[in-house]
């Protein structure tokens, strides 16, 4: 390769893939030495370069490799003659269904054998239609009555962005929980649930009356048995649910506007020396057993609004005495926070109703796991001057592919634009998907590779799905042992970062020209109803080093690599930064911060060119100035310092950071600085005090704050009004 060869970045508007090496060493002893973890970070719903992917969804099932059950793809060779296609994975021969076989030529080649479509889309038509998704409302009603006005506005809104064909429901919550019969016109309805107990989806249908109870089953039988009378077939406790509860918005918006307008706080006394009691893990029990109980693998978002911690019931993360205070960072080091534990393991079997339903017991047993995708998703919009114990709540929203917000007002620009872009809509000019909501449900992720190396693990807003296979490394990074995952929800900003471990031994070089293989198979529920496949399938060299001569330096024979040729540095930046963000839920702090500093100084001795024992020839290319830096303000991060922040905020910047795309991750690892004066156009500045001058305006964006820096000059024109005067008027 020769040097600038490489556009690390043109990888992402193609296929939505960044790699931290292009081209990766054809040993696994040599992967060790280059320290930067060889992995990609896939954003499955990106918006691709309309030359690199079909225009619209294929209507048919992928065809599958019967051996790996790879998907065709423009790498397979096809033999022309006998309507056969090999598979790049496993080398297994298959052959063209007949529909194929018919067709297929040289010159007129289905979708997916066209060489610039390494990713397709498909349509299944084998999959029934499972309908528009459903909205649940999760209110919180200890709020001051100007924050639940502030909210019920937002709401409101919301209501107006979602298509009518959408479901919605609304639960509030306080002491009890409220279930608000939207079916119900003539006034307001709603059932009273205690807030101190966790409820399965039977006992929720029971207590709606939509499931007949034990003794009533009994009664309805032993009429029918005795032959008295006809008694007409029950409705399933779903329809029944669907009928007075969930409905479409075209069917109930004015009732439940109506309620939205009544909206008021929680009647129940709270004495002065007391928290309010909020039952909020109750209310997310039975949101989430209703869902199950009505649309088990239909789309779905639990949307939780609440202003302060969980303090009645299960799932609660601090006492009602105000004399306790909420855990912090020093309780948790110590492990002396009672309800910690117990909160996270409730909040951990809501993840997954299907399973964890009728667990709720004492009884010691591991809780299976599903194997089944996140179709409902949760999601946290918090705000308050106080914690909210979203720190026991993030495996939940992280399990289900859930958002997070955090503020201190519901009258705030960010909770309310936040609230906004969910529902964003495709464009118009999207083809077949022109008004659809761009968010998708039940996503689940499969990683295919070629036989040279495995796959070690995931890191982002992912649950295991413990899929075995041969391509599965015994090296875990993340969440491993597995090469499939539950993404539950998703939307064209989730990114998930793919580890890779390469196996090959290093006394087996591998064959010049051979090639690497990699598919991503991604299964999610579109916001219409349908399910489809997206397929990426990447391709990439090998390269085979020679070993470095004895007493030579380590970075001997790297100067002009097309390893380090190919390195993108910014991909390595955020897949090392998120290595290190898992790290911390297990390591100390401390521990982490070395491991990052000792990874920097062997990935430096390892790729810079340098005399050894002259400082002063050490140099960096240009693949790898800029690693350093992010290094360097990696480890000065609120991603891994504590230092002025909560251990709810800590888990709210970890949790963004594993879900978002480069940029905006790099955004946070490293915040832009822009500096605006009369001199020219608006400049990238250092982020150094040198940058404050009088004359000019300073913009610092760290993703989750902007701030805007007025230097002495411009603040005193300011002051004196002159951006409001004609004259000075640009």
């Amino acid at each position: 390769m020769q040097e600038g060869a490489w556009d690390v970045a043109a990888s992402e508007d193609m296929l939505g893939v960044r790699l931290s090496f292009h081209c990766w060493p054809s040993s696994r002893l040599e992967a060790t030495r280059c320290v930067a973890p060889f992995g990609a970070l896939y954003t499955p719903l990106r918006k691709l370069n309309p030359a690199c992917a079909p225009p619209t969804a294929l209507p048919y099932d992928p065809i599958r490799c019967t051996s790996c059950k790879a998907v065709l793809n423009p790498y397979c060779q096809v033999d022309f003659r006998s309507k056969l296609w090999a598979c790049p994975f496993c080398l297994t021969r298959n052959h063209f269904p007949s529909h194929y076989a018919e067709n297929i030529t040289e010159t007129s080649l289905p979708a997916e054998l066209i060489p610039q479509y390494a990713t397709c889309e498909y349509e299944l038509p084998s999959v029934p239609d499972m309908g528009p998704p459903c909205f649940l409302f999760v209110v919180d009603t200890c709020a001051h009555a100007e924050e639940l006005a502030e909210l019920a506005d937002s709401l409101q809104q919301a209501l107006h962005l979602l298509p009518q064909n959408c479901l919605v429901g609304l639960i509030t919550f306080g002491t009890n929980v409220q279930v608000h019969e939207l079916g119900f016109d003539s006034c307001t309805k709603a059932y009273v649930l205690r807030g101190n107990r966790e409820y399965t989806p039977c006992r929720v249908g029971e207590l709606l009356g939509c499931t007949p109870r034990p003794q009533q089953q009994q009664q309805h039988l032993g009429r029918q048995g005795q032959g008295l009378h006809q008694v007409p077939p029950a409705q399933s406790p779903g329809q029944d649910v669907l009928q007075r509860f969930l409905l479409p918005v075209s069917e109930c918006s004015f009732v439940l506007e109506s309620i939205l307008d009544d909206l008021r706080k929680d009647p129940w006394p709270v004495p002065n020396d007391k928290r309010t009691a909020r039952a909020t893990g109750c209310a997310l029990s039975v949101a989430t057993s209703l869902l199950q109980l009505t649309i088990p693998r239909r789309g779905a978002r639990i949307m939780l609004f609440t202003g302060g911690p969980c303090t009645s019931g299960p799932g609660a993360v601090v006492s009602r005495l105000k004399e306790e205070d909420i855990r912090s960072h020093a309780d948790l080091a110590k492990n002396t926070e009672p309800l910690h534990k117990p909160a996270c393991e409730f909040y951990a079997r809501l993840a997954d109703p299907a399973t964890a339903h009728g667990t709720a017991t004492k009884s010691k047993k591991k809780i299976p796991v599903s194997q089944n995708a996140a179709y409902h998703v949760v999601d946290v919009f918090a705000c308050s001057l106080d914690q909210v114990g979203l720190l026991e709540m993030r495996e939940l929203v992280e399990a289900t592919g859930g958002l997070t917000v955090l503020g201190d007002s519901f009258g705030q620009s960010v909770f309310k634009e936040s609230l906004r872009r969910v529902f964003a809509r495709y464009p118009e000019d999207a083809q077949n998907d022109a008004g659809q909501m761009s968010m998708a449900f039940g996503a689940s992720m499969e990683v295919l590779t070629s036989r040279e190396f495995k796959v070690s693990g995931a890191i982002g807003a992912v649950r295991s799905l413990n899929k075995q296979g041969s391509n599965v490394s015994e090296l875990e990074v993340g969440k491993g042992g597995t090469n499939a995952w539950s993404l539950g929800g998703i939307d064209p900003g989730t990114t998930v970062a793919i580890y890779f471990d390469i196996a090959n031994p290093g006394n087996t070089p591998l064959p010049e020209g051979k090639r690497r293989y990699i598919q991503f198979l991604t299964k999610y529920q579109h916001s219409n109803g349908r399910t489809r496949i997206r397929t990426t399938t990447l391709c990439g060299p090998w390269f085979n080093t020679k070993q470095a001569a004895e007493g030579q330096p380590a970075n001997a024979g790297m100067s002009h690599s097309p390893i380090k040729m190919s390195f993108d540095q910014e991909a390595a930046a955020v897949l090392t930064a998120r290595m290190a963000v898992f790290q911390t839920e297990t390591d100390e702090i401390s521990d982490v911060l070395r491991w990052v500093d000792r990874s920097l100084i062997r990935m430096c001795s390892k790729f810079a060119e340098y005399n050894p024992e002259d400082p002063n020839s050490f140099r960096l290319s240009p693949e790898f100035a800029l690693y350093p830096q992010f290094m360097f303000h990696l480890r000065r991060s609120q991603f891994l310092s504590l230092f002025n922040s909560s251990p709810d905020e800590a888990a709210y910047y970890r949790y963004i950071l594993i879900r978002e795309n480069t940029t905006n991750s790099l955004v946070m690892i490293q915040p832009t600085l822009l500096s605006y004066s009369f001199n020219g156009p608006p400049q990238a500045a250092l982020l150094d005090a040198e940058s404050v001058r009088p004359d000019t305006i300073l913009l610092l964006d760290t993703f989750f704050h902007v701030v805007v820096f007025h230097g002495e000059t411009i603040a005193a024109w300011r002051e004196e009004r002159y951006h409001e005067q004609e004259e000075h008027a640009s």
